[in-house]
């Protein structure tokens, strides 16, 4: 960031070093800092809920544009017989909306809805009513924007403060829990389950940690996702029993690495009609971001999954999706 070193290409570099397993044989000390702090400290409390919106998501919805697709997806595209970032995203959102039998009398929650993508792509293509919320102000406006004439609410809400039992027939949480924290798994799936109706389906898009963790990595902590830590597998089964079945596991890894390949692509050939708002150190620290994270996804160092829970109430089978 601050220019004192560089790489020519730094995803492959990341790659190497987290294939070498390095990390595993030095843990430095702030690492040891964080994991005291995590457990000491609810990190991803209410009071703290608004540091990552601050931090990245208030960052100006121009940068977003810059290098995101049409429908301002900021997760995993599905690359799946396509190599353009645009198809492979309408592809992701597609799929989602299969995978939770969308139909046109279905109410969905998108709980962290970003900036609305995926509410317009499902009441365009399925008619659908759908109820976003997001913490951001400028998510909210681009949102409602996007979404002007169709059957979409966007909320400013805390997914602590919904209320009602039973009101959604579908839920997607698609890239967001990756803000609540191990520490508040358990609330969060008991909200996700009073929400949901008997017959619904909840679909969890997330990326994963191979093994449980209780801190995320202290350099995009500080610089990028203020308090954001991933999930394992165990810790989300965990916070789920008894409240949810498994339905289906998908994961899909390889395609974070084409996607965010292709967002740094788009970053650096826009720069030029961003730069007056940010700085050359920004631009090097967002560079840095975006290759180190695609390299991590191609070591296998994280993983990118869509689970597919229901309520055994629901009863039947579920037909998997691809």
């Amino acid at each position: 960031m601050d220019g004192w070193w560089d790489c020519r290409k730094l995803d492959c570099f990341f790659c190497r070093l987290l294939s070498s397993s390095i990390s595993e044989q030095a843990v430095p000390l702030i690492s040891k800092l964080y994991i005291l702090k995590s457990k000491l400290f609810n990190l991803q409390s209410r009071g703290k809920s608004m540091e990552v919106i601050n931090r990245q998501y208030e960052l100006g919805n121009d940068l977003f544009k810059s290098f995101l697709d049409p429908y301002h997806q900021y997760t995993c595209a599905y690359y799946h017989d396509t190599e353009d970032l645009n198809t492979a995203q309408e592809k992701k959102l597609e799929l989602i909306c299969k995978k939770l039998q969308l139909t046109a009398s279905d109410h969905v929650l998108d709980i962290g809805c970003g900036w609305g993508g995926f509410a317009r792509f499902a009441a365009e293509k399925y008619h659908c009513r759908v109820t976003g919320i997001t913490l951001s102000d400028s998510q909210v406006q681009l949102a409602e924007e996007s979404c002007a004439g169709l059957p979409v609410r966007i909320k400013k809400l805390n997914y602590r403060n919904l209320t009602g039992e039973k009101k959604y027939d579908k839920i997607l949480v698609c890239g967001m829990i990756e803000h609540v924290g191990y520490k508040n798994y358990p609330t969060f799936m008991d909200i996700v389950h009073r929400q949901l109706k008997d017959s619904g389906l909840f679909l969890l898009h997330t990326i994963g940690r191979n093994t449980s963790t209780t801190y995320g990595d202290p350099w995009t902590v500080k610089y990028i996702f203020r308090n954001a830590m991933l999930p394992s597998g165990k810790q989300l089964f965990h916070a789920t029993e008894g409240k949810f079945i498994l339905a289906d596991w998908h994961t899909f890894g390889e395609y974070y690495d084409t996607t965010l390949m292709a967002w740094q692509k788009n970053f650096t050939q826009n720069w030029q009609t961003i730069q007056p708002q940010y700085d050359e150190r920004f631009y090097r620290m967002w560079n840095y971001y975006l290759l180190c994270s695609a390299g991590a996804f191609r070591a296998n160092d994280i993983q990118l999954w869509q689970i597919l829970f229901a309520k055994k109430e629901r009863g039947g089978n579920y037909h998997t999706v691809r």
